[in-house]
């Protein structure tokens, strides 16, 4: 049974990839898991594997999304991302890069901060 959180944050990811689908981006996976974590989208834009992170806050109490992205986040990220890569090797020589998908708002008027690149390995 899926939690109704999970449930919420599936829909989030899902609009993200909508947005960006019409950015050019090629959905490759979503939700792809490996003992490190999930990464929640993985995108082609052009010739560059784009690995990200989609975060979502109700308000900014606690940090926005951005800020969630921590150094321990980004370090289980790449790691995620490289054995994505093992499993993937047609794509081991595409340039590649991590993009975080900062998201709040209802459901209905979600608002997106995406930062391409957000972080270097």
């Amino acid at each position: 049974m899926i939690s109704a959180k999970r449930a919420f944050g599936d829909q989030v990811e899902a609009a993200a990839a909508v947005m960006l689908g019409k950015a050019g981006h090629r959905i490759l996976a979503r939700q792809a898991n490996s003992r490190y974590g999930e990464i929640d989208l993985i995108t082609q834009d052009g010739e560059v594997i784009v690995f990200v992170e989609v975060r979502y806050r109700a308000d900014d109490r606690f940090g926005g999304g951005l800020q969630s992205v921590d150094r321990h986040k980004q370090a289980r990220l790449i790691k995620a991302a490289q054995a994505w890569v093992v499993q993937h090797p047609r794509v081991a020589l595409s340039p590649m890069r991590f993009d975080v998908i900062a998201a709040h708002g209802p459901l209905a008027a979600l608002q997106f901060e995406w930062v391409k690149d957000a972080f270097r390995t």
